[in-house]
Order: C-alpha cells, then structure tokens, then sequence
C-alpha cells in the first residue's frame, strides 16, 4: 500500500484494515518513495508487515511479497494444524 494515497494516508487506511475484523489479518506491505528514518518507524509502529522504497526493483519487491505471502501462509498452517 502507498503510504502517500490521494485522500486519505497508507497509515490511515491500515488502521482502517486493522479495525475491521474481516480484513485485520490481511498482511499489508508498504510502499514508500522515502527511506528515512523516521519513516521507517512509523511504517514499523503502524503495523505494516514489510515495506519497499520505490521506485521498485521488481525482483527483490517480488521476493518481499513472496516472503510476506509466506509467512502469512505458515501463520495460517500452523493455525489451523493447531485448531484441529
């Protein structure tokens, strides 16, 4: 998710997300043209889960996806393995 969307921020809209039971588990990467300091704490203390600084290098944004998806899959597993 940009962190600069047109009328409203990425940091308010994942709080929007995160708020909402049917998609507070979705994982959220986000995007930013800025890799600052200091906005790099606020994407980590937002709770987004990873973010890349554009412009994109498409491969390794691909293996961040790829990554997240995975974690979010073995989160899933696990759960599941654990309820039954």
């Amino acid at each position: 998710m940009d962190l600069h969307l047109p009328g409203m921020d990425g940091i308010t809209a994942l709080k929007q997300l995160r708020a909402d039971a049917t998609t507070q588990a979705i994982p959220v990467m986000a995007l930013t043209a800025s890799a600052m300091g200091h906005e790099q704490r606020q994407i980590t203390e937002a709770g987004f889960d990873g973010y890349q600084t554009k412009p994109i290098h498409v491969k390794a944004f691909l293996a961040a996806v790829a990554a997240l998806l995975a974690r979010e899959w073995s989160r899933v597993s696990f759960a599941k393995t654990v309820s039954d």
